[in-house]
């Protein structure tokens, strides 16, 4: 049988997708699952999605969010440098950080930055940003496969698992080991790409896709109701308007080049 594991990153409080995506998740069989932090963030009710978690036998990693609300902070630790994207970032890290219970920001205290597990006959490394960083961003335009080669080598690893930047992409650089990088995206917002679904990535010790062995899944969840719940917590309506339409209308500036011109905005 084909060891696959179930991997998602940036649940962004949006419970009503990590609901449908856990339920996917068993649906497929998988023999683990796996988030790579940032439970709360842009959404409403962080404790929401941290409770439902919490319940799980999901494998939780520390996010950028996860240590700014587990010790307070004064900044989410996003990693933009635009004024415009600040602004964002601030409004969403100042009402999660107040609406996260201490026994949840406690809990992602003790969140480990870092996993490591063997996927069939790789090693698979998984963090929040890159093993590097935390906060730091992994774009399919921008990263190289030298740039991934040496990750590799770096850490000891076959395969890295990341997800910080909310796309979701997947780089091969050695197809008869199946080595490489995965982005497993987020599943709290659209992929900007005018689908309002949530994704998240099933890997598998197997080949295909380049010998990577990733599936990368769409799963439908109630986003008009978590589009009324913004609204009526006076969460920024061009978060709203981003649930309701698959396009984001911030984080915009961060976006390399090819990546924004993917999006509306």
């Amino acid at each position: 049988m084909t060891d696959r594991i179930a991997v998602f990153g940036g649940v962004y409080s949006n419970y009503h997708a990590l609901e449908a995506v856990l339920a996917d998740a068993r649906q497929q069989g998988v023999r683990q699952t796996h988030c790579l932090g940032d439970v709360g963030g842009f959404g409403p009710h962080p404790d929401r999605a941290a409770d439902r978690l919490r319940r799980s036998n999901v494998h939780c990693l520390q996010g950028n969010y996860d240590d700014s609300v587990g010790n307070g902070r004064s900044d989410c630790q996003c990693g933009y440098t635009d004024p415009r994207d600040n602004h964002f970032a601030e409004l969403s890290y100042r009402y999660t950080l107040q609406n996260t219970s201490e026994e949840n920001r406690a809990w992602m205290r003790g969140l480990s930055p870092h996993h490591r597990m063997r996927l069939g006959d790789r090693r698979v490394l998984m963090a929040h940003g890159s093993p590097r960083q935390v906060n730091e961003f992994l774009w399919e335009s921008m990263t190289p496969p030298a740039f991934v080669r040496r990750l590799l080598e770096e850490f000891s690893c076959d395969l890295i698992l990341v997800a910080h930047s909310g796309l979701y992409w997947s780089l091969c650089v050695d197809p008869a080991a199946g080595r490489g990088l995965i982005n497993v995206g987020a599943i709290g917002r659209p992929a900007n790409d005018g689908d309002r679904s949530a994704s998240y990535a099933i890997v598998s010790a197997a080949g295909g896709n380049d010998g990577l062995g990733v599936e990368f899944r769409r799963v439908e969840y109630d986003w008009k109701t978590l589009a009324a719940e913004m609204r009526s917590e006076g969460l920024p309506e061009e978060f709203t308007q981003t649930i309701e339409t698959g396009w984001w209308t911030t984080c915009l500036e961060i976006l390399p080049a090819k990546e924004r011109g993917r999006g509306r905005f």
